[in-house]
């Protein structure tokens, strides 16, 4: 078994189709059936079950599944740090960031961060924070950036945080929410509890949600067109004209904010594309030292 057979696995894990994993991996049918079989018959078991839908693993395959991907894990680390031997920055930055980051501010940073370090390749993967987060744990990303609060023991640094708002397209009063339409939109799970027990905290009913959509562009635009209000970041708001927003607070007096971290593990320093990185990082939001875990 090798980093083939590795990567075999897991491509079938993740597409339940042998059509659809030999694709990907640029083989015919037959050579990926061949090769499958052959590694069945090196450990003497079943490793995929058909099923009249597609394949899936079977408890073997599965554990088989585990052991590749620890695997695979370790020779992407093993090739990283060759790369990362010689006195200058390049090899891999293997990032992972929220999506709403990856939209919003991160095509500029890594366009001008590849303009400083051209020797540099970035894998990138976006996805809510919350998957992100766990990615970093296991060590399929190098460096995160996470949107909201998560506990990481190891090296974590705020890089920014901006109001929540109330926004609609023309002024609204406090006391008119709870009879107004409300237009709610597919958040990290960090996010919506603190939207929820402001709400508890203000109004004794519960918000009119007419619409629920899946992203904040698709809400900022049904904000736009007067078809409801909604509470949004200021992230995702920009200099968009025709929108009327107002912060919120606590009735303490201190205000809703969403938080955007950097969170990686300081082994990873070894790396000269993730320790350039960081202090490329540092150096654009102004980070002056790390916060407390």
């Amino acid at each position: 078994m090798d980093d083939k057979d590795w990567l075999m696995l897991k491509t079938i894990a993740g597409e339940k189709n042998l059509t659809k994993s030999a694709e990907r991996l640029y083989l015919s049918q037959p050579a990926l059936t061949y090769r499958l079989r052959n590694l069945e018959k090196e450990f003497g078991t079943q490793l995929v079950a058909r099923r009249p839908t597609g394949v899936l693993l079977t408890p073997q395959g599965e554990y088989l599944l585990n052991y590749s991907e620890e695997m695979l894990t370790q020779m992407n680390k093993v090739k990283e740090r060759i790369k990362n031997m010689e006195n200058k920055v390049q090899g891999t930055l293997r990032l992972g960031t929220s999506s709403v980051f990856a939209h919003y501010e991160l095509p500029q940073i890594l366009k001008s961060f590849l303009h400083c370090f051209p020797d540099v390749e970035v894998l990138l993967k976006t996805g809510l924070s919350r998957h992100i987060h766990r990615m970093l744990q296991k060590e399929e990303v190098s460096l995160a950036i996470l949107r909201g609060d998560y506990h990481w023991a190891d090296e974590k640094f705020l890089l920014r945080e901006e109001p929540i708002c109330l926004v609609s397209s023309t002024p609204i009063e406090f006391c008119e929410l709870p009879y107004r339409p409300q237009i709610s939109y597919l958040t990290d799970s960090s996010l919506e509890p603190v939207i929820q027990d402001w709400w508890r905290e203000s109004f004794a009913c519960a918000p009119r949600i007419n619409m629920e959509v899946d992203s904040m562009d698709t809400c900022r635009q049904m904000v736009l067109h007067g078809l409801g209000w909604a509470i949004l970041p200021e992230i995702g708001l920009g200099e968009q004209s025709g929108l009327f927003r107002r912060e919120l607070f606590w009735r303490s007096g201190k205000p809703l904010v969403r938080k955007t971290w950097l969170a990686y593990s300081s082994a990873f320093l070894e790396l000269s594309a993730v320790r350039a990185f960081v202090e490329f990082l540092k150096e654009q939001y102004q980070v002056r030292q790390p916060l407390s875990k």
